[in-house]
């Protein structure tokens, strides 16, 4: 490049040094530029990345203390309307006097006059009602008038305390002021006698007065609520109010049912909806509301279960009548399910056969109100480390399955999400391994859970198509059995290994578990000749404590639950054909597990066992050797030996059957009843949920009215209204 000229030169001089400096500013302003998107990037990609994980954090810690009974929450209302503010009390002329202080002419006087102005007081606190609950809403939806209100608030507030009002508003407060002050000295220090309760249901019996029932159940509802409030009623001895709580439990469905024109065959839900509409009802609806409005009070203030009991008995016949009280029957079933999760005996008997008749006789929604109650009540009693009562979650556990059974395909729907929610917990815990994830699956909920599904597909799998939500089942069993293979989870293992054996026997499908129990007997806990450690139940805890793993009770106990479990297998294929084949490797493993052990008394049950296997097996290949169709023919299959297994007559049945009595006797088994082979299952006859409740009795197993429970219940009213 050649020498530059002078006018070159000059041009370069003048112009260079900015063109220079612009060069520069732009280059240092293309690089903050640059270096400030970067960073912009950076702390956008940061920022990104704390908020995933904030998001799996928080989705974790929702799902740690998601409950298990979620899927039923949302049928699950408390939630209880009343349709009044009454106080409950009915109106009545009469004063309480018995016919040998007055005659009944005067006793009865102005009866017309009574049930027309019970008619008008009715009809005005109806009113009243509607539009409070009209004013209530109003105000909820439009919020300028809330804010209008409270503007006005003094004025409203003068009003309803009686400051402005016409002179006519005057003479009608102050003739009603006057008619409670009469009222309330008339009332007060009143005492009930026998005699009155006597000389009212002889009117009601001979003469159906029914001014005389209107002062029987006053008397009744101040009984019902005597000590919680009150009531301005006492009562002369405790036979009083026996006497005045049993007639009425006793003979009130009838009455009510007399003054309804209605029979025994014709006391329907449907009836009384018909009835609704016609002059007749609107006199006897309050009656009928004031009985159930004061039971369902006894019920909820009474702890004594022969009172609750007998009280629940007779409650029973008069059911059809909340199908005209809508916010009762939500009040009924609230209290009944927490009776039925928290009583005993008889109480828990009578409230479920209340809830049964509820969740059949009404609507759906009262069927998932039901079932969603029922549910959470029996996950609330499962929330324990150690459980104490096993005959009454059994018991629960059967009463639910027999509530779901009512309508299979809604309990499906349930259940689905039930398991799946377990499911979730399941993957949660294999995935993480975390301590909290283990300690939910290792639960009593979680496993109730398990349990009370598993009772549902044996109940309705041969009557419903419930195969998918069987193999649902099996899967999630599976898991559960190889998330805790160690010894300290034997318990919840061998619970897990029942559940599969119960699916197996009432659907007909082989499930491999023999694998299972031999690896609970095979496991080297310790040395024959060790310390024997305290007493251990395997049915009332899921996890071992460490203080018990080195002990010899728990090698012996382990070898007695695997014998019942793999001798419980084995008696549901001892009729098939493939049976020597289905025996060959847990033969062979149990007798080198018999080879290994020196001890006597854990050689000789394992010896028993194997002698029956192989008698068994030699049973059927004898035979099997008669036989002469093919393995493809699978009905000739399936006939193979069902004479036999009918009759429940072979050997290895005789000796399942010794081994349950032995398992009976040192408290293990939690079945009360022995699982044989099923013979072919007929149909369910339902019968009718008010048979033999007409007459408001409940009848047992065995065919007979609880007398016992009524007379019980009396001595209990006794010693109740002493205490009082």
């Amino acid at each position: 490049m050649g020498k530059l000229g002078k006018k070159a030169r000059k041009f370069a001089k003048k112009n260079l040094p900015s063109v220079l400096r612009d060069r520069r500013k732009k280059k240092a302003l293309f690089k903050k530029r640059y270096s400030s998107k970067n960073k912009q990037s950076n702390v956008e990609d940061q920022t990104k990345l704390v908020h995933h994980s904030n998001e799996r954090n928080t989705e974790v810690e929702a799902f740690e203390d998601l409950p298990l009974d979620t899927p039923f929450m949302e049928n699950d209302s408390d939630d209880v309307a009343y349709s009044s503010d009454s106080d409950g009390y009915l109106s009545e002329d009469i004063s309480y006097e018995t016919e040998t202080d007055s005659e009944p002419g005067k006793l009865l006087e102005g009866d017309k006059c009574t049930s027309e102005l019970m008619t008008q007081n009715i009809k005005i606190q109806e009113d009243l009602a509607v539009q409070k609950r009209k004013l209530e809403m109003l105000k909820r939806k439009d919020p300028s008038f809330s804010k209008f209100l409270e503007r006005h608030k003094k004025d409203i507030d003068a009003m309803q305390n009686g400051e402005v009002f016409s002179d006519e508003d005057e003479m009608s407060n102050h003739g009603r002021d006057s008619v409670t002050e009469d009222n309330q000295c008339k009332n007060k220090g009143r005492v009930l006698t026998v005699s009155a309760v006597s000389s009212w249901c002889r009117l009601i019996k001979e003469k159906h007065k029914k001014e005389a029932f209107v002062c029987v159940l006053n008397a009744y509802r101040a009984a019902c609520h005597y000590g919680a409030e009150s009531t301005g009623l006492r009562f002369q001895n405790a036979d009083t109010f026996c006497s005045l709580v049993v007639s009425v439990l006793s003979e009130a469905d009838n009455i009510l049912r007399g003054l309804l024109g209605l029979s025994s065959s014709g006391y329907k839900k449907e009836a009384i909806l018909e009835l609704k509409d016609t002059p007749q009802w609107v006199n006897v609806k309050p009656l009928i509301k004031s009985y159930l409005r004061s039971t369902l009070s006894l019920l909820d203030q009474v702890t004594d279960s022969e009172i609750l009991a007998f009280a629940l008995t007779r409650f029973r016949a008069s059911l059809p009548f909340f199908a005209a009280f809508p916010y009762l029957l939500q009040r009924l079933i609230k209290t009944t399910i927490h009776l039925w999760s928290t009583g005993a005996g008889m109480l828990s008997s009578a409230s479920f056969s209340i809830v049964r008749d509820v969740a059949s006789i009404f609507s759906t929604d009262c069927f998932d109100n039901c079932l969603a109650k029922a549910f959470v009540a029996y996950l609330a009693q499962s929330k324990a480390t150690e459980i104490v009562n096993n005959k009454h979650l059994q018991f629960l556990k059967n009463s639910l399955v027999d509530l779901c059974s009512l309508d299979v395909q809604k309990s499906l729907s349930k259940a689905m999400l039930s398991v799946r929610q377990l499911a979730k917990i399941l993957q949660w815990g294999m995935s993480t391994k975390k301590k909290e994830a283990l300690q939910r699956i290792c639960s009593w909920e979680y496993a109730n859970c398990i349990n009370l599904w598993v009772g549902f597909i044996a109940a309705n799998i041969r009557d419903y198509d419930l195969q998918p939500f069987f193999f649902t089942m099996v899967q999630l069993i599976n898991g559960v059995v190889g998330l805790f293979p160690g010894p300290r989870y034997f318990p919840l293992r061998l619970n897990c290994i029942q559940w599969l054996n119960d699916l197996s026997n009432s659907t007909g499908v082989f499930i491999p578990i023999a694998s299972y129990v031999l690896d609970v007997l095979e496991y080297k806990i310790v040395r024959e000749g060790g310390k024997p450690g305290p007493a251990l139940s395997f049915q009332s805890v899921l996890k071992l404590p460490k203080n018990c793993l080195k002990s010899q009770t728990l090698q012996e106990e382990c070898i007695t639950s695997a014998i019942e479990q793999l001798s419980s297998h084995f008696l549901q294929w001892s009729y098939h054909i493939s049976f020597p084949e289905l025996a060959t490797v847990p033969l062979i493993r149990l007798k080198k597990f018999y080879e290994l052990k020196t001890k006597e008394s854990l050689r000789r049950a394992v010896k028993h066992l194997i002698e029956q296997v192989e008698k068994n097996v030699d049973s059927v290949q004898k035979k099997r050797y008669e036989v002469t169709f093919s393995p493809s023919d699978h009905q000739s299959v399936e006939a193979f030996l069902q004479f036999e297994k009918s009759s429940l007559s072979s050997p290895f049945t005789q000796y399942y059957r010794s081994v349950l009595e032995k398992a009976a006797l040192r408290g293990s088994h939690k079945n009360e009843k022995i699982s044989f082979p099923k013979r072919d299952k007929s149909k369910r006859k339902r019968e009718h949920p008010l048979k033999n409740a007409a007459d408001g009795s409940l009848i047992n197993g065995s065919g007979h009215k609880d007398l016992d429970a009524v007379n019980g219940a009396k001595k209990r009213v006794k010693r109740r209204a002493l205490k009082a």
